[in-house]
This record gives C-alpha cells, sequence and structure tokens, in this order.
C-alpha cells in the first residue's frame, strides 16, 4: 500500500494520529516512523500517534506512542480519544467501551457528540509534602502514578534556591514551564524514567494546569493523567470535594471525578472533549 490512512484528533488540545490496523493491515510501527508522523514542521503533528487494533473480548486494542516515539505509559485524554475513535468506527455496540492498553483492561463510556469519560485504575505512589533542589529553584511537590508519573507543585510553593523567599507568580501563564518542566523531568531523584511535571494554581474550587509531558518534551495544551494526579493531590491536600474541575492550558475543562473509601481512590474517571479534527493519507515512502 502507497498510503497511509489517518485521523487526527485532539482531546481538550492534547492531540494524536490515530492509524486504524483495519484501513493499514501491514503497518509496521518503528520510533523513527512515529517521530517523522509527529514532527510539526515536516509531518501530519501530534503529541502523540495511536494504533487501534481489533482483538479478542474488547472492542479494541490502543497501542499508545508519545511524539518521540517512547511508549510503554497510560495516556488518559488519548484513551479518550480511543473511545470516540471507536464509536466512530463501528467498534461500540452501545456507548460503552471496553479496550485494553499496556496490557491493562480498561472501560469508558460516550456521554454525548463531544464528551468521553474514562474509568482510570486505583493510582499509585502517591506522596505530599516533599521538597526538590533546582539550580536556581526549591520547589515543594507532591507526587502519583496515575497510569504514568507525575509531578505536581502548586505556584505558591516555588523559591528562589539562594534567599529561600518565595517566587511570586499572580498567574499561572507567568510561571516559565518549560525551563522548570525539563529540569525537573531530567532531575536525578527521577531517573531513570524521568516524569511529568504538572503546575497548578488553585482559585475557587478550580485547578489551573500546565503540563510539561516527557515523551514531547515539550508543554501540551493538556495532560488527562496529569489532571488526574493533580485532582487526587488537591482533594487530599487542599480539600477539594470531586468532581473537580481543571483548566487546561488550551482552554477546555477536564472533570476528574472519584470517591476516597478507606483512603483508597476508587471509581476514578476523567471526562471531557475528545473531537475529530480531520481525516487523511499521506505518502509511505515519505514516513517509513
Amino acid at each position: 500500500m502507497s498510503e497511509i490512512f489517518f485521523t487526527k484528533m485532539t482531546g481538550a488540545g492534547n492531540d494524536f494520529i490515530f492509524i486504524d490496523r483495519k484501513k493499514n493491515p501491514d503497518i509496521d510501527l518503528k520510533t523513527e516512523n512515529i517521530r517523522k508522523l509527529c514532527n510539526r514542521r515536516f509531518g501530519i503533528g501530534a503529541d502523540g500517534l495511536i494504533l487501534i487494533d481489533d482483538t479478542a473480548g474488547y472492542d479494541f486494542r490502543m497501542s499508545y506512542f508519545n511524539s518521540d516515539g517512547s511508549t510503554g505509559t497510560l495516556c488518559a485524554n488519548g484513551a479518550r480519544c480511543s473511545i470516540r475513535f471507536a464509536d466512530y468506527t463501528n467498534r461500540l455496540q452501545n456507548n460503552f467501551a471496553s479496550f485494553t492498553a499496556n496490557d491493562t483492561e480498561y472501560s469508558g463510556e460516550v456521554i454525548d457528540d463531544k464528551i468521553i469519560k474514562f474509568n482510570l485504575n486505583e493510582p499509585k505512589d502517591i506522596s505530599l509534602n516533599k521538597k526538590l533542589s533546582l539550580s536556581e529553584r526549591t520547589v515543594n511537590f507532591s507526587f502519583a502514578d496515575t497510569g504514568s508519573r507525575h509531578f505536581v507543585v502548586k505556584i505558591d510553593d516555588i523559591f528562589d534556591a539562594v534567599s529561600g523567599k518565595k517566587i511570586v507568580y499572580n498567574d499561572i501563564r507567568d510561571v516559565p514551564v518549560f525551563q522548570l518542566g525539563k529540569e525537573i523531568r531530567y532531575h536525578d531523584e527521577f531517573k531513570p524514567d524521568g516524569t511529568n511535571v504538572n503546575f497548578i494554581q488553585i482559585k475557587k474550587d478550580v485547578i489551573y494546569i500546565r503540563t510539561y509531558e516527557k515523551g514531547v518534551e515539550d508543554e501540551t495544551l493538556a495532560c488527562g493523567t496529569g489532571s488526574v494526579a493533580s485532582a487526587v493531590i488537591a482533594s487530599i491536600s487542599d480539600k477539594l470535594y470531586p468532581p473537580i474541575t481543571l483548566k487546561t492550558y488550551g482552554g477546555d475543562n477536564l472533570i476528574v471525578d472519584f470517591n476516597i473509601v478507606n483512603q483508597k481512590v476508587e471509581n476514578l474517571t476523567l471526562t471531557g472533549p475528545a473531537v475529530i479534527v480531520f481525516e487523511g493519507s499521506v505518502k509511505r515512502d515519505l514516513f517509513f
């Protein structure tokens, strides 16, 4: 086949290239192919690529790759877009989806023609009130693994490393997310896998959030697992009650809901927009 057929989707500004094995039966994705396809200058452009396969016992299998070709972690916005894509390609018998990603079972629901709910597993490795020293800053942070590893810092918890004085950011838009996020992502504390880095500001029970994503190696307009980690941590540390609204850097809202029973997070969901942007094809010999 001389062409690769794809669908471009966005989940609250977190954008993905979808490749359906049905339309591309002989596709053999390698790291370099993924990097080329996701390149915003010379390719289609995306934060990540998702391959959809049919699989026995489930509606589909989702294989997620970051834009640098790395894989192995959960992408919650990608999962929500996958549910929308499965509905669009007639893989769902009703509004509910059952699928696998990274050999783990997941489920979700089509709420309406724009909104998708994704059901996550219980977070792991939650830790609060930790301190990290950077080259010019120190930060107080919390951490959670929601299928991907997430560092969460409130913008009021960033200090000058020499004077110890708080660095005042009146608005989350003022935070140097790329600079600080990159330094934290590669910090020795989180080797060898690294971490995603979320900066949050809480205003009137709404969490404003910006995220530096590893694998993309840049700020993204939204991060699903980062929003979930931030909401769970804010619920514990700042007494926010679910459902919790997060305002993403792209401007859309994501809703995180859950129950805490016997100090365990249960019924954890992420709800928000998942939209098909366009469909197309690219010449195989440009990318493979």
